[in-house]
């Protein structure tokens, strides 16, 4: 079966830097804001490379057994569920660790564990064994910056075992006019070219706290895909990007609104 052709367009060379990277057993960590595409950077390394990805969202529910484990009992017999961490690491796949710095500090000092330079971790959960990570094994962690709500600051010594760091933004108006025609049919390239501007000018005012909400790569592609239906520019722009703001009360609203009528009219 042919497989379908990728939308990704990586359009500040970050595909290279994880090649190098994963030939030289270097670990990796993407900084960046939410919806500029992180994920998607992942899951389109792990599909060029032909490799299984393991992946976990870190939250502060998130605990030590959903990384390494926990102990079951079925008819009486002991057994023990094995957690993405220990299962990536005999399986020598990619562990793609989302959010790392929204995680609690017990999580985060187990997790150090198995990713200093012996690659290995004491399973002392179950039978006190030592887990080896498979030759291959390759961990890919992405952080919000810490203007984010639920974000920390990483270790020092957590931090250090990603020496290859990628800053990975909002792409420049026109690349990321060409991300979102990936995602559509139709010819509506103005259109689209609108619909970016508003985030853009929704981005900056968020970015100096005159707004509380960013718009994300998501959002454009949303609305490109929406006015691809045949739904006026103005109506699309008032649902994907005007109507989230009422959250915020009536004020932030009207805020958001203006600026959409005198872009787009009434």
């Amino acid at each position: 079966m042919l497989q379908a052709q990728s939308t990704y367009l990586d359009w500040n060379n970050s595909i290279e830097i994880l090649d190098k990277a994963f030939d030289a057993g270097l670990f990796v960590l993407i900084i960046g804001p939410k919806g500029t595409g992180k994920t998607s950077l992942v899951r389109e390394f792990a599909a060029r490379k032909n490799t299984k990805l393991e992946s976990i969202n870190f939250s502060l529910r998130t605990r030590e057994s959903h990384l390494v484990g926990t102990k079951t009992m079925t008819d009486g017999n002991i057994g023990f569920d094995e957690g993405i961490l220990i299962k990536s690491m005999k399986e020598g796949s990619i562990l793609y660790l989302d959010e790392l710095n929204a995680a609690e500090a017990d999580v985060l000092l187990r997790l150090d564990e198995a990713l200093d330079d012996r690659r290995q971790i004491v399973l002392k959960e179950s039978t006190g064994e030592m887990i080896e990570a498979q030759k291959g094994w390759f961990v890919i962690a992405t952080i919000n910056p810490l203007t984010h709500v639920g974000t920390k600051e990483l270790p020092p010594q957590l931090l250090s075992r990603f020496p290859v760091r990628i800053r990975l933004d909002y792409p420049p108006e026109a690349t990321e006019v060409e991300i979102v025609k990936r995602h559509v049919s139709a010819n509506h390239d103005d259109k689209i070219i609108q619909g970016i501007k508003l985030a853009n000018v929704l981005r900056q005012a968020a970015a100096v706290e005159e707004l509380y909400y960013s718009p994300s790569l998501r959002e454009t592609i949303a609305f490109a895909k929406l006015v691809d239906l045949g739904i006026s520019p103005k109506e699309a722009a008032d649902i994907v990007f005007g109507n989230v703001y009422a959250q915020w009360g009536s004020v932030e609203y009207q805020k958001v609104n203006d600026i959409i009528t005198s872009m787009f009219g009434r």
